[in-house]
């Protein structure tokens, strides 16, 4: 038999029939006579002994091979062909960087493309919260002198930083170029600022605000800006040159929350009017409403598909809006108070950075439901006024896990605030007094497909938590920029508290937690990534006002209205490097104000 396959390359030749088959017809003979001639002039003498061995090496394998199947035998020559082929490719042509390189890019390219079809499908795919330095972040604060009320919104595009407030503006920062020197340690003049102001005229047909600014969204394309306000409309605007492009009056109420749809320029806003509405701005043209909400809507988030997640405040439900199948999912909250483990999980967390005692009967009821983010097509959590976190899944219509006080508690109103008496009784205990307050998660923010959520309410602390690998918990990571505990670095150094006075331990320890510190309510948050998918830092942007975005009920006296920027780099890239320095490596933003450290 023929061993084609097993020959090496230099002798492997095919050889032609010398008389054709009897059955062939006249035609197919005078053609095959045809190609004897002319491939008989290709032989030589070399060929003679190549067949000579071709038949001593079937012989052999024969030999061999006697008892072999067939289905064996052929995968027997395929491999030995595979061998051959390879051996002669790297004779002929040798070793090839290109090969190589072409070879890493299918790789990638094949990664990334794993990782598109699971967004497509809507999974979370990317557990990346630990590899994150949250406690090595970089600080800065952004300001603008003609803002004087509390910002409202906040949204990222790249590092532009774009803000609403309460006094009607629209401010811009834009970092400094790259390589350029900032010699200016104002905000103002190290980031460039772009503003726009409203006029204060009530007119329908004008194409500005009249009334606080409350919301705010940037297209993921860096095309449009959204913003909607206490007078009803929702206006679109360029985000290069904040000039309007178009006011839409579908409202009939305040404009709280809006979101774009992942990957698109399609719009969802939230309102008071108790309905979710639905703007197509590649044409600046509203598509339809969504109803079902009991109260006002003051929270919507949404990913790829054509869906979205609501909140709807104190009818205490979240609504999962599935707009091509014209239906919706209810999920009812009620304030779940969370196990003992999930507990003690948190007051450890607690107990590192910012010193609050919990007790484990403290038990807060949901008044509202206030913040909603999608993890993926299937999770989201949602927050409340009682400081509560729930996971949900959208199989099951309880919440898949609860925790409660995530931003601790406030301690009991003063007795000369609480008592309208000129010489109030001191005798009345904390209770008669309202006891102490659960803080409200203000804020709230997602990586879309990731297991990375952060939150923010008025304890002065960002902080970030992970979603665990089952989807079945939320766990804390700690406040963002928060340095190590007193106690752990002593114990590092090998010393003890009991060395150092108590005033010196007191200070050590408020100085520690005041590092950070965000004065004021933290009413919006917005999170991106930079580089590929997050592999350099992720950027966290708050923004922070003297009081609540929907009213004046809680202020704060020494609150600012700012925008505090903190980016988290990942932990490979300062591993060999002290704390110092890595936060001097990973500065890429612009060096700010020094005051910042003790703001609190």
């Amino acid at each position: 038999m023929s061993s084609f396959f097993t020959l090496p390359a230099s002798q492997r030749k095919r050889k032609r029939p010398e008389a054709p088959s009897k059955s062939a017809g006249p035609g197919r003979r005078a053609k095959r006579n045809d190609d004897d001639e002319i491939s008989g002039s290709d032989v030589s003498d070399e060929d003679v002994p190549a067949r000579v061995d071709e038949e001593e090496e079937s012989d052999d394998d024969d030999e061999e091979f006697g008892d072999e199947d067939p289905a064996a035998k052929r995968i027997r020559l395929a491999e030995q062909y595979l061998a051959n082929t390879q051996q002669e490719v790297l004779e002929d042509e040798g070793f090839d960087a290109a090969d190589v390189d072409q070879e890493n890019l299918r790789r990638r390219m094949g990664e990334r493309l794993k990782q598109d079809t699971a967004e497509s499908k809507g999974k979370l795919y990317r557990w990346i919260a630990e590899g994150l330095d949250w406690r090595g972040a970089t600080t800065k604060v952004l300001r603008s002198k003609d803002v004087s009320k509390s910002l409202t919104g906040v949204a990222l595009h790249g590092r532009s930083v774009l803000a609403v407030s309460k006094d009607l503006h629209i401010v811009r920062w834009d970092p400094p170029e790259t390589g350029s020197e900032v010699k200016d340690r104002r905000p103002s003049k190290s980031w460039k600022v772009v503003r726009r102001t409203r006029g204060k005229r009530k007119d329908k047909r004008a194409q500005h605000h009249h009334a606080d600014i409350l919301c705010v969204a940037a297209s993921e394309d860096g095309k449009f800006l959204a913003t909607g306000g206490a007078d009803n409309k929702l206006i679109v605007w360029d985000a290069t040159t904040l000039k309007p492009l178009k006011v839409f009056h579908q409202h009939r109420d305040s404009v709280t929350a809006l979101a774009f749809r992942k990957g698109s320029n399609q719009l969802f806003s939230a309102s008071r009017d108790r309905t979710v509405k639905i703007f197509s701005l590649n044409e600046l043209a509203y598509v339809e409403t969504l109803f079902g909400h009991q109260d006002a809507v003051v929270a919507v988030s949404a990913l790829g598909q054509e869906k979205c997640v609501t909140a709807g405040a104190r009818d205490r439900t979240a609504r999962l809006w599935k707009v091509v199948e014209e239906s919706q999912l209810v999920f009812r909250g009620g304030g779940a108070p969370g196990t003992h483990k999930a507990l003690q999980t948190l007051r450890r967390a607690y107990e590192d950075d910012s010193g609050i005692e919990l007790q484990d009967d403290e038990a807060y009821h949901e008044g509202s439901m206030d913040q909603v983010a999608m993890i993926d097509d299937d999770t989201f959590i949602t927050a409340s006024d009682n400081g509560s976190m729930s996971l949900w899944n959208v199989n099951k219509k309880k919440a898949v896990f609860s925790l409660r006080l995530a931003h601790g508690v406030d301690p009991a109103v003063a007795l000369d605030q609480a008592s309208a008496e000129q010489v109030p009784d001191k005798t009345q205990d904390e209770k008669s007094r309202g006891g102490k307050q659960a803080r409200w998660v203000t804020a709230l923010a997602a990586v879309p497909f990731s297991d990375i959520v952060v939150t923010g309410s008025w304890d002065g602390y960002v902080r970030a938590w992970k979603v665990t690998q089952d989807k079945r918990r939320i766990e804390p990571l700690g406040a963002i920029g928060v340095v190590e505990p007193v106690d752990t670095l002593l114990e590092r150094e090998g010393l003890s508290s009991d060395s150092l006075s108590k005033d010196v331990l007191t200070a050590m320890r408020k100085g520690a937690s005041d590092q950070r510190r965000v004065p004021g309510i933290i009413n919006d948050l917005a999170i991106t990534e930079t580089g590929d998918r997050g592999k350099e830092s992720i950027i966290v942007a708050a923004a922070v006002g003297k009081e609540h975005r929907l009213g004046s009920w809680k202020s704060f006296g020494d609150g600012r209205n700012c925008v505090v920027l903190f980016e988290v780099p990942r932990k490979t890239l300062v591993a060999d490097t002290d704390e110092e320095s890595a936060g001097a490596e990973m500065d890429h933003l612009p060096d700010e104000e020094a005051e910042f450290e003790g703001l609190g």
